[in-house]
């Protein structure tokens, strides 16, 4: 039996919710919080498997609840929000704090038709997931174990054959916070683009939002990619796979598919990693964040094999150890790290690069 606390203000969008999962007998409703701070005292004494977290509460926010919750009783937190650009800016930034996933609120037409069957999925697959006392969240200032104060002392990555032309990146379920922690730890001169596809479990006006908000977060120009645009057009830039689109690097542009989904994920971080070692072979680098399954490890494992410096997100700082945790396994990371050390290696990187 899963056991799911509702976090939410509005009567009805609370009955809503309460009468979709009842349709699951593996799902029961343990409690109902109106409030944030009610939530947080609720998650401590209820002790759910899962919470459904509206954003917008009174008093306290359903951000601060996600913080509080993630930093003193780490529980999967499943964002039930709207499309509003404010609310959208809210959720990212409580993704980035620990929360898990994030499914759309009904719109109140032909799209709601089969909502119920997708929120008691969303939270299937949310208590699946083993969340960590989220670093982004802790309110007390001090390190968890295996924090960057711990982590071993790596060798440098390998000098680049040739000056580096593009950092390839891949993340999924916690993807939000650790881009954020790389992007800000990379140099404000760093000059490779970074080609990106994170995986976004919402509908388009939640991943469109994704870009302002990752921009705001990290004072880097920040877009999503347009087909054909030439790599040499991309300096100091951070490019983001468009919803449903395979994002990939060919004849020196960067082009968009609507090639079929591989791992069930379009965009794939497989088709944009075979891409970038394909087509710049060691004058790139590719890095595997957080995120569920297994897309990224294979591509990765091939950028490697072409002389690429490869990178995957360790377990300790990852929000799910999935996919780079498939990469590790199959020898596609030549370094295990937190994103703000791979933030440094890469800077490294550029440094040798531009001095051959």
């Amino acid at each position: 039996m899963i056991r799911v606390l509702l976090v939410e203000d509005s009567a009805t969008m609370r009955h809503h919710l309460r009468e979709s999962l009842a349709g699951d007998p593996e799902l029961r409703v343990v409690g109902e919080a109106t409030d944030g701070g009610a939530a947080v005292e609720m998650v401590a004494r209820l002790r759910p498997d899962v919470v459904t977290m509206d954003m917008m509460l009174p008093t306290t926010s359903g951000l601060v609840a996600t913080e509080h919750i993630m930093a003193e009783h780490p529980t999967p937190i499943l964002v039930v929000s709207s499309a509003d650009r404010r609310e959208l800016f809210s959720t990212y930034n409580a993704l980035a704090a620990g929360a898990v996933d994030v499914l759309e609120k009904p719109r109140g037409d032909a799209t709601d038709a089969d909502w119920g069957r997708r929120l008691c999925a969303a939270v299937r697959l949310v208590s699946r997931i083993r969340v960590i006392t989220h670093p982004r969240a802790r309110l007390d200032g001090r390190d968890r174990p295996g924090s960057l104060q711990t982590a071993p002392v790596l060798p440098s990555p390998p000098l680049p054959q040739e000056a580096l032309q593009a950092v390839a990146v891949g993340a999924s379920t916690g993807g939000p916070g650790a881009l954020t922690d790389l992007l800000r730890a990379l140099p404000a001169r760093f000059r490779p683009p970074v080609l990106c596809v994170q995986h976004i479990a919402a509908s388009e006006p939640f991943a469109v939002a994704f870009s302002d908000w990752l921009a705001g977060q990290t004072a880097r120009d920040v877009s999503y990619a347009r087909d054909r645009t030439p790599l040499t057009a991309l300096t100091g830039r951070v490019l983001l796979a468009p919803p449903d689109r395979h994002m990939l690097v060919r004849d020196g542009m960067v082009r968009l598919s609507d090639a079929p989904p591989r791992h069930s994920c379009r965009p794939s971080v497989d088709v944009l990693f075979e891409s970038v070692a394909a087509e710049l072979g060691p004058a790139a680098a590719g890095c595997l964040l957080t995120g569920m399954g297994r897309d990224g490890a294979e591509g990765l494992l091939t950028m490697r094999a072409r002389g690429a410096v490869t990178f995957a997100q360790d377990e300790a700082s990852c929000v799910v150890y999935g996919m780079p945790r498939e990469a590790a396994l199959i020898g596609a990371a030549a370094y295990v790290l937190p994103p703000v050390k791979i933030a440094a290696r890469l800077a490294d990187l550029q440094l040798a690069g531009s001095r051959r």
